[in-house]
């Protein structure tokens, strides 16, 4: 938690409260980090953290647009900031895909 708030402050995203939520509790078995933060304007963002040594590809990305519908219907709100990190290749059409959903999208992969 620690990493990702001092990332955040990095990129200077500040939110009011910022809690985590186990992929489990919406029923997914992703081994990704979900975090719901307030900013201070009192709006919803949602904060997705992804390591892995494989490629991020298209389909995989349709999936993590399905978990941010999840988290959604989870708190009942809609969530209007979306960011997330990704340490692992991404596929070009991937980041596309994202970007154009309206995810704000940081990769880094020193590979």
């Amino acid at each position: 938690m620690k990493e990702i708030v001092e990332y955040l402050n990095h990129k200077h995203i500040i939110f009011k409260s910022l809690k985590e939520i186990a992929p489990k509790e919406l029923g997914s078995r992703k081994k990704i980090s979900l975090y719901l933060g307030v900013d201070l304007k009192g709006y919803y963002a949602l904060v997705m953290s992804l390591e892995k040594k494989s490629r991020v590809l298209r389909k995989e990305v349709e999936d993590l647009i399905l978990l941010h519908e999840k988290v959604e219907s989870y708190i009942d709100s809609k969530i209007t900031k979306k960011y997330i990190r990704i340490k692992a290749p991404l596929c070009s059409k991937a980041k596309a895909l994202m970007e154009e959903k309206g995810w704000k999208v940081w990769h880094e992969f020193t590979g």
